[in-house]
């Protein structure tokens, strides 16, 4: 009875003495993480004092590079926005606007195609609706470029900066931020729709006071630059894509019926706007509806092969 007595104090003095080396052991480990962690803030205050991590010349180079890199990625389309928007001025004018009219046309919109159709609509005396209608028609596109480039920006970009990329939007623009492999930073799309806007208003001004120096019969002669671009806009793709050309024929033939056939043609008078609306609407809508099919039947056609 003693001996079992003596084996089971043993082995609690035992069980005893490896718990207190454990917790000793455990202590130690807990001394040494705290002076570690002791340690790195230590070092931490160190970094947060001095002056050239937290310098705002820091964050002001990231901008400032993404803007200038925006720039220089924006000059050439500037430089291509010249010849179209100085035929725009030239246009405007002969069409009777004032020039400095037409510079604020160019300044605030920044739109090729919506602003030819509306001075040709507002010359043509057309309503207030119609020009709205045909504007939202032409420029519809825009709608789509925008909810695209809110997949590449910051969710927590303010409203204000928004509506500045909003208004800048443009197919060349568009095109160069959709290709952009990080985010678009504001900056950045700063610097991009600077040259471009720059390009387009100084057209503007060349071409609205260039057509006060020049001879009448060549200032009725420019008015065919306005087709002549829309015939440019849309003879290449349709060239390459048979859907567009499809729809190019279909528009074509419904304007012609609001041109010629008689009682309809009433609606093409006072500028044309609701024609131009329910042409393009209709052959939108033809083409939407029986094209797709032969557009899925050629993809299937692809994948089988």
């Amino acid at each position: 009875m003693n001996e079992e007595l003596d084996k089971y104090q043993k082995f609690l003095s035992q069980r005893n003495h490896r718990r207190k080396v454990t917790v000793r052991a455990i202590k130690w480990k807990q001394d040494k993480l705290n002076a570690r962690l002791h340690d790195m803030v230590h070092d931490l205050a160190i970094v947060r004092r001095l002056p050239q991590l937290h310098s705002p010349k820091v964050t002001t180079g990231v901008s400032r590079g993404d803007y200038v890199r925006g720039l220089l990625l924006g000059k050439s389309i500037g430089l291509g926005y010249i010849p179209v928007s100085f035929t725009f001025g030239l246009v405007a004018v002969q069409m009777g606007f004032d020039p400095w009219v037409a510079v604020f046309i160019s300044l605030t919109n920044l739109a090729s195609a919506g602003q030819f159709a509306g001075i040709r609509m507002i010359a043509g005396g057309a309503s207030a609706i119609e020009l709205a209608m045909t504007t939202l028609v032409v420029n519809i596109r825009y709608f789509l470029m925008s909810l695209s480039l809110t997949q590449k920006i910051d969710n927590k970009l303010p409203t204000y900066k928004r509506c500045i990329m909003a208004f800048s939007v443009t197919d060349e623009i568009f095109a160069l931020a959709a290709m952009e492999k990080d985010d678009v930073t504001f900056p950045f799309f700063g610097g991009l729709m600077t040259c471009p806007i720059v390009g387009w208003t100084l057209g503007t001004v060349l071409g609205a006071f260039a057509a006060e120096l020049m001879p009448p019969l060549i200032q009725s002669c420019m008015g065919i630059a306005l087709y002549c671009m829309f015939i440019a806009i849309i003879v290449p793709p349709s060239r390459t894509n048979k859907n567009i050309f499809y729809a190019v024929l279909i528009a074509a033939a419904i304007s012609c019926i609001f041109k010629y056939v008689p009682f309809v043609n009433h609606i093409s008078q006072n500028g044309g706007g609701w024609s131009l609306i329910i042409s393009a609407i209709g052959a939108a809508a033809l083409c939407a509806t029986f094209l797709h099919v032969e557009e899925k039947e050629e993809s299937r056609k692809e994948v089988l092969k």
